[in-house]
C-alpha cells in the first residue's frame, strides 16, 4: 500500500478522536496537582514562578484543561515534595496529549530532521498562535464544546515544541498569500498571527515563504502537503483534504512530492521577501 490512513471518518466524531475517560484522568491529576500545592501552601503564580510555567499554564492544569509536559510534573513533584507521586502520571499523561489521528504525525514531528509544509487555505498549524488555532476549532461544523476546544488547541500547541528542540530541525513553510489576508478569528487575532509568522521567521533554522497569489504559474494547485523526514527513517510525505489524512509512505510518490514542493519553493517569495511581504500585510491588517 501507498497510503496509510490515519482516520476513516473525518472531523465528524471528535468524540471518538481521544482516548476513552481521557478528560476525566486529566482532571484528576489537575486535582492532585492542587492539592499538593495548597497542602505546600502556594499560589498558582508562585509555583509556576518557581517550575518554570506561567500561572495560566498552572491553571489550566489544574482544572484538567491542559494535560501537562513531563518536566511539569517532574519539577512540580520536587517543588511540592510529593515524593514522586505526581512524576508517576508522566507516561499515562503524554498518552492523553495528542488527539488519536494526529499522534503518529505528532511522533513524526517530534523525530523530525527537516520538514517541509505547503499550506493554501489558513495558517499552517505549526506556526498557528493560540488564538488563531481557537478560531478554527470554534467554526468547526459541527460545532464542538468548549473544553473539545480546549484540548485540540493544547494538542496544537504542544507540537509547537519542534521549534525549541536542540538539535534544531530545518524547518519550512510555504504559505499562500490569502492565508495572510483571510483574517480568521477578527483582525485582532490576525494581527497577532501574522507577528507570531514574523518571529517564527527570523528563526535560524526555520524558513517561511509567501506563494503570491498573481502567480500564472502554480505546482502546488493539487492541494496542501506535508514532507517530514524523521532521523531513523525514510522521507514521508502526509496529505489531507476534508478532515481525512493520509501518509504516504511509498518512496516514488514521496519523490513527487519532493520535487513539487521544490517548485513550489522556487515560485514562492524568497524567505527574506516574505518576511518584508508578511510585515506589510501586518501594517495594512
Amino acid at each position: 500500500m501507498t497510503a496509510v490512513p490515519e482516520q476513516t471518518g473525518g472531523d465528524m466524531d471528535d468524540s471518538r478522536d481521544w482516548e476513552e475517560d481521557s478528560g476525566d484522568f486529566l482532571k484528576m491529576v489537575g486535582r492532585q496537582v492542587k492539592l499538593w500545592r495548597e497542602q505546600a501552601k502556594l499560589t498558582q503564580p508562585e509555583l509556576g514562578q518557581r517550575i518554570g510555567y506561567g500561572d495560566e499554564l498552572v491553571s489550566s492544569v489544574e482544572r484538567g484543561r491542559r494535560a501537562p509536559k513531563p518536566e511539569f510534573l517532574d519539577n512540580a513533584d520536587e517543588v511540592l515534595g510529593a515524593n514522586g507521586l505526581l512524576k508517576a502520571f508522566k507516561d499515562d499523561v503524554e498518552r492523553t496529549r495528542f488527539p488519536r489521528k494526529v499522534r503518529d504525525l505528532a511522533k513524526l514531528e517530534a523525530s523530525a530532521v527537516t520538514l517541509g509544509a505547503y499550506c493554501d487555505h489558513n495558517i499552517q498549524g505549526l506556526l498557528q498562535t493560540e488564538d488563531y488555532a481557537r478560531a478554527l476549532y470554534q467554526m468547526r461544523r459541527p460545532l464542538l464544546n468548549e473544553e473539545t476546544v480546549e484540548r485540540y488547541v493544547a494538542a496544537r500547541m504542544a507540537r509547537q515544541e519542534i521549534f525549541t528542540r536542540w538539535p534544531a530541525p530545518i524547518l519550512s513553510f510555504v504559505q499562500e498569500e490569502v492565508t495572510l489576508r483571510r483574517p480568521l478569528g477578527g483582525r485582532a487575532v490576525m494581527r497577532g498571527q501574522l507577528e507570531r509568522l514574523l518571529e517564527l521567521g527570523r528563526l535560524r533554522n526555520v524558513e517561511i515563504q509567501v506563494m503570491p497569489t498573481d502567480r500564472e504559474d502554480h505546482a502546488g494547485m493539487g492541494g496542501e502537503f506535508l514532507l517530514l523526514n524523521p532521523k531513523n527513517g525514510p522521507t514521508v510525505g502526509r496529505v489531507e483534504v476534508l478532515g481525512f489524512s493520509r501518509v504516504i509512505t511509498n518512496r516514488d510518490e514521496v519523490r513527487t512530492l519532493e520535487a513539487q514542493y521544490g517548485i513550489i519553493r522556487a515560485q514562492a517569495l524568497t524567505p527574506r521577501e516574505s518576511l518584508a511581504f508578511i510585515e506589510k500585510v501586518l501594517g495594512e491588517t
